[in-house]
């Protein structure tokens, strides 16, 4: 019996919870006002796109890991490649919040935005490296980066959300600059 098999239930509630959330996110996207403020095009790739890859990321991971895999070697392998992708990505990330202007960065974004998805992604190379050799804790090292992903992004999602209801009730031409 594989190891995967006692995860089953685990995977289908994240991976349900990713995809669902996802969708949720994409709603909220489309609420955002026409009007284009200065810097917006930054805030984009810097903010909500991450917040959907973190999504899509745990909705994946939960369907690879819910696959009939007849040895653990080629999912070690998917965990080590993604994480390491994902762990590139996260630079860019990092590297995209300082260059936004539209908003000024405080210490929880840097956190939540740039730190947490790095430990998260490197947390899926640590489990991918263990997996063949020691599955169980390779297996909980998985479950908390993928539990981390979808935290992660229903802060962001939140945020957005928060963000958006902001700008509606905002009088124009006020906020150019926010803090």
């Amino acid at each position: 019996m594989s190891p995967l098999s006692a995860w089953e239930n685990f995977y289908v509630i994240v991976g349900s919870s990713a995809g669902a959330l996802t969708g949720l996110t994409f709603v909220a996207i489309t609420l955002i006002p026409d009007e284009r403020r200065r810097g917006a095009s930054l805030s984009v790739p810097a903010f909500t796109t991450p917040t959907v890859v973190h999504f899509a990321m745990a909705l994946l991971l939960s369907a690879a890991l819910s696959a009939p895999w007849p040895t653990l070697a080629p999912l070690a392998a998917l965990l080590v490649i993604v994480g390491l992708g994902m762990l590139l990505y996260g630079a860019i990330i990092v590297r995209r919040l300082g260059r936004v202007d539209e908003y000024q960065l405080v210490l929880e974004d840097w956190i939540v935005y740039g730190v947490c998805p790095l430990i998260a992604y490197a947390g899926l190379v640590v489990a991918g490296l263990l997996l063949a050799s020691n599955a169980e804790p390779a297996l909980f090292v998985v479950a908390g980066a993928l539990l981390a992903l979808l935290a992660i992004g229903l802060h962001n999602a939140w945020d957005l959300v928060t963000y958006i209801a902001l700008l509606r009730v905002q009088p124009p031409g006020d906020g150019e600059k926010r803090q």
